[in-house]
């Protein structure tokens, strides 16, 4: 039975939810007002955890540093790891480097490879993901957990859908991303619950070099251009 004290929270919940819209807009207008000067850019995806150690941090240094070089922007997550090493890579190489960060209990911080006017905090995840979807024109996606999955598949599902123009999504890592890609063919298509033209939204690659000809292959057939 709902008592007089439940109500009032229940109302107190309720206007906070209406004047949480406030701050909901104000993070959609100063991204938009930030991010559409940006020019084009690639998002690169991955784990927070990466360690400057680890192989695939330094692979995503080389992969930013030569996309980079041939004309894009890199935009990351702004945190530590694999995006600490995607705003590296475009920092050695002068190029633009957009940091969109999020406020968590743990793991993130901003990291020291970020252009001084282009870091972005945001408080709402999906404030943010909608950044990276309409200002990049493709998504490298490195090794990563439950954050690099949640992009991953929410890019794919615009797609596939047709809520947003294709661009280019690049799984950078066969021994990490086979097991799923292969799960992806067996289950999900064996089910029938893809099309197989779906499995084409999605490229596996190994090198710097090969995610540079995605990209370049696919804007050699497209114009570059926001995808709202």
């Amino acid at each position: 039975m709902r008592t007089e004290k439940h109500q009032k929270n229940w109302n107190q919940i309720k206007t906070n939810d209406s004047w949480a819209l406030f701050k909901i807009m104000g993070e959609f207008v100063n991204g938009f007002e930030k991010m559409s000067s940006i020019g084009p850019c690639v998002s690169i995806f991955g784990s927070a955890r990466t360690k400057p150690e680890e192989k695939y941090y330094e692979l995503a240094v080389n992969v930013a540093k030569k996309i980079t070089e041939h004309g894009y922007g890199v935009i990351t997550g702004g945190g530590p790891g694999i995006m600490e090493a995607g705003n590296k890579g475009a920092h050695l190489a002068g190029g633009t480097s957009v940091g969109l960060n999020i406020d968590l209990p743990f793991e993130q911080h901003d990291n020291p490879y970020i252009d001084g006017d282009k870091s972005l905090d945001f408080d709402y995840f999906f404030v943010r993901k909608v950044m990276f979807v309409k200002y990049s024109q493709g998504f490298v996606v490195m090794p990563g957990g439950f954050g690099t999955l949640d992009e991953l598949f929410e890019a794919i599902t615009l797609i596939q859908t047709h809520k947003i123009a294709k661009f280019p999504i690049i799984l950078v890592g066969t021994d990490f991303w086979g097991g799923l890609f292969e799960w992806i063919k067996s289950t999900l298509l064996g089910y029938g619950n893809i099309s197989p033209g779906d499995l084409d939204l999605v490229h596996l690659v190994d090198t710097a070099d090969e995610v540079l000809d995605i990209l370049d292959n696919f804007y050699n057939e497209f114009n570059l251009s926001p995808n709202f």
